[in-house]
């Protein structure tokens, strides 16, 4: 599964399910692939949701789906995808056979995510594992309660939680796999993913994917 994951920059991923393309925040996009099915926005910020990135890996059926309080946002990328969908935090919905849940993406203690927002992150399954991308979030009441067979979860701090919160979160939920994201440019250092495995429980394996082509 895990060969079917890639983590670009930031929290920009692309996970592929079968023959569907799955996106999270498209960012900083080094190509123009224009292979995406679904494309996933946890909130809108714009290290998240970046129109300029959402054309590029879109094509004429792409699913677009961002969060409740973002449908005014959606008319800047509208003619780049076949459709926009909403969903609200702690929602289950499903578009076109593919099931989404959503998880409440917030902060605790800092301004950046306020729940109120409504930003989310997300729970979906790809081949069989049931796969779970945080967003910006800090270790949560909601973030703590989820199941999951992969975790994304950031690692970069400020913003986020940081490299030992997020340990506790995954030692917490205990996924098979965790994968460290939002880290290593916009804020965090490229070693961040390092420390973090470090501070992992051995049941749980750290893949470190950010930036391997």
């Amino acid at each position: 599964m895990v060969e079917n994951i890639k983590v670009f920059t930031h929290n920009s991923i692309r996970i592929q399910n079968g023959n569907k393309a799955i996106y999270i925040d498209p960012f900083e996009m080094k190509q123009a692939p224009h292979d995406a099915d679904y494309i996933l926005i946890t909130h809108d910020h714009y290290d998240h949701f970046s129109p300029s990135d959402i054309a590029a890996v879109s094509k004429a059926d792409t699913v677009l789906v961002v969060p409740e309080k973002m449908s005014d946002k959606t008319d800047k990328v509208r003619e780049s995808v076949g459709k926009t969908e909403t969903i609200a935090q702690g929602e289950t919905k499903e578009f076109n056979g593919f099931v989404l849940e959503t998880i409440p993406a917030y902060n605790t203690l800092k301004p950046f995510h306020m729940k109120s927002a409504g930003w989310v992150g997300y729970i979906f399954e790809a081949d069989g594992k049931r796969v779970y991308v945080a967003g910006d979030t800090d270790v949560t009441k909601e973030a703590l309660a989820v199941k999951c067979d992969i975790a994304l979860v950031p690692i970069g701090g400020f913003y986020t939680m940081d490299t030992k919160a997020a340990a506790e979160l995954v030692n917490t939920i205990k996924p098979e796999i965790a994968i460290p994201t939002h880290y290593g440019s916009i804020v965090g250092s490229p070693e961040d993913g390092a420390k973090f495995a470090a501070l992992v429980n051995a049941a749980v394996k750290v893949e470190i994917l950010m930036g391997i082509d």
